[in-house]
């Protein structure tokens, strides 16, 4: 199935409209021709008078005549204006509501892929199919079905008209334009795949583009503008030379088409006056004719435009159909559980899950009882984050269970799930809003008691208060205008709003000062009395308090116990603690000297 079937099939709902569009340009293209006929009946009347084709129905004074061609004429031209205001009204408003359906479809797809999907996709990418080629669509919409449609529509009219004048002179006449169509479809199915680089190239630059914008003050600390702009360069240049594949081919269409146009129309320039000439056509008939040829076959050099445009909407659609067509690996609909009534018991069975090829998580098996605070240490790469990812359903395990509460998680509905589930991360997400917008981003509804009390309980209220407008100080881009810790602390403050039975701290306060540190420790010390808490982190200070600690290595549990318990084993937990607190013991000593 091509392109453009793909999409009338995606846009069932908008087909009443597509017809109605559709028939009001065919109505237009109709009234549109008539005033060409007009002018052959009007030498016709100058000609012959009394004896003109009008004469036939009655009306014999020329002046009659002339009188009721104005009238014709006016009304003619009133129904074309018509049915180009409805037309292109319709045509518009209906490129508007399917760019709008299909954005808005395809980002709502998007959100529920999973994260793999995302490592694989550079978000330059996916702007410009959610963006640049949706609008190229538009584009095709508000002009271009018109135009196939008229061109169409132009031919058939004119064609008939031919065939009841001049039946020899319209075989003639009219050869060139199945060679003209033939030609076009021809340059279509070349033009195709160098429409489909040239978008794929867009979605380079657009990767480039995004990537070093969000990383300008890297680029600028490392005075690396001018290998940035080396990059860019070679991203546009890469963009320049596949469109100027596409330009080469798409600007021969029309010096072939107008030589094609040139022998139809010369045929009925000579062979129609000829036969006029000789009394096989009317006067009035062979000056239908002429206009008639220029009226059908010079527009003919438009499908060169038409083409053009058409090749380029459908390898942007093609993009985004694609987008829509990714299957949704993880399912979000399944048994509800209500937030409420969650206790928070995890259970983590024989888990495995590898990345590609590289195993990340072997045969973990824990569980933690509702109300503890467990904590993941160890190195970078020991599947600590892994755990918490499968948990929140990122990614699905290829082999274990999770259980919230005795429920396999697999079998839960996703948004019920992560409803229980508050999520702190390491790499806090900001929207350009409010801080008050921003504590309450997700919930709906919140009041500002509510949310003032949420940003108290995680030592954020005042620092707030200090802030130009307070709650009401707008942040900036992923919250740009406020530091870490301040971002951090907003992060939590959302967490408590949420009130969620589970909360998983992802490397919280690995980027924040010790001050800061300190205020998010107290405030956990706090909500995490009532609720599970799943806390990863480096520095081994945030977690001494735990229940429960586990040491990971390799993707499995190697040690697990409370903070003296773990000293006292001197195993891994207990080489980190001396690393990081700078203690020594007697295996740690130098050997003496003496």
């Amino acid at each position: 199935m091509n392109a453009l079937s793909r999409l009338f099939d995606y846009a069932r709902q908008y087909r009443r409209d597509a017809r109605l569009a559709a028939l009001y340009s065919v109505l237009n293209k109709f009234f549109d021709i008539l005033p060409e006929v007009l002018i052959g009946v009007a030498v016709d009347v100058v000609v012959n008078k009394q004896a003109s084709f009008l004469a036939r129905f009655g009306i014999t004074d020329t002046m009659q005549q002339l009188l009721l061609l104005g009238l014709l004429t006016v009304l003619i031209w009133g129904g074309e204006s018509l049915f180009q205001f409805l037309y292109e009204v319709k045509w518009r408003n209906l490129a508007q509501s399917l760019q709008h359906e299909l954005r808005l479809d395809a980002y709502r797809h998007v959100q529920k892929l999973p994260l793999a999907y995302f490592e694989n996709k550079s978000t330059g990418k996916l702007m410009a199919i959610l963006n640049d080629d949706i609008n190229q669509m538009e584009r095709f919409l508000n002009g271009g079905a018109n135009s196939i449609i008229q061109v169409f529509c132009s031919s058939l009219m004119v064609g008939a008209v031919f065939f009841l004048l001049a039946p020899k002179l319209a075989l003639i006449s009219l050869l060139p334009v199945p060679l003209i169509l033939y030609g076009t479809f021809w340059f279509q199915r070349r033009l195709a795949p160098r429409y489909a680089e040239v978008r794929e190239a867009a979605g380079v630059i657009n990767g480039r583009l995004n990537n070093n914008l969000l990383g300008i003050a890297t680029i600028k600390a490392f005075t690396a503008e001018e290998f940035e702009a080396a990059h860019i360069h070679d991203a546009s240049e890469h963009y320049r030379r596949t469109n100027a594949r596409a330009i080469q081919l798409s600007a021969a269409i029309t010096p072939v088409i107008r030589m094609a146009i040139l022998a139809g129309f010369v045929a009925t320039l000579v062979y129609g006056g000829w036969m006029a000439t000789h009394g096989e056509i009317g006067v009035g008939s062979y000056s239908v004719l002429v206009y008639l040829t220029q009226r059908l076959l010079w527009p003919l050099t438009g499908l060169a435009d038409i083409a053009d445009l058409y090749q380029r909407s459908m390898a942007s659609i093609e993009r985004v159909l694609g987008v829509l067509a990714t299957p949704q690996t993880i399912p979000y609909e399944g048994r509800h559980l209500a937030a409420e009534h969650v206790a928070g018991r995890l259970e983590f069975d024989a888990l495995s899950f590898a990345y590609a090829d590289a195993p990340t998580l072997q045969d973990v098996t824990l569980t933690i009882e509702p109300g503890q605070t467990v904590a993941f240490v160890g190195a970078t790469g020991s599947g600590k984050s892994t755990l918490v990812k499968l948990l929140l359903r990122f990614y699905q395990p290829q082999t274990g269970q999770i259980r919230l509460d005795g429920h396999d998680i697999q079998q839960l509905d996703l948004t019920d799930l992560r409803r229980a589930i508050g999520y702190v991360s390491q790499d806090v997400f900001l929207t350009d809003g409010s801080v008050a917008d921003n504590i309450g981003y997700g919930l709906g509804q919140v009041s500002r008691e509510a949310i003032v009390a949420a940003a108290k309980a995680a030592e954020a209220h005042d620092y707030i208060e200090r802030l130009p407008q307070g709650y009401d100080t707008q942040i900036g881009e992923r919250g740009q205008k406020l530091s870490g810790g301040q971002r951090q602390r907003l992060a939590l403050a959302r967490a408590i709003l949420k009130n969620p039975p589970v909360l998983v701290l992802d490397e919280a306060t690995s980027a924040v000062d010790n001050e800061t540190e300190a205020a998010i420790q107290r405030s956990l010390d706090v909500i995490s009395r009532t609720r599970t808490t799943l806390v990863i982190a480096h520095r081994l200070s945030t977690v001494r308090h735990a229940h429960c600690i586990h040491v990971m290595e390799h993707g499995t549990i190697v040690e697990s116990g409370t903070h003296d318990s773990l000293l006292a084993q001197n195993g891994s937990y207990a080489a980190l603690w001396r690393l990081q607190t700078g203690e020594r013991s007697v295996l740690d000593s130098p050997p003496s000297l003496v």
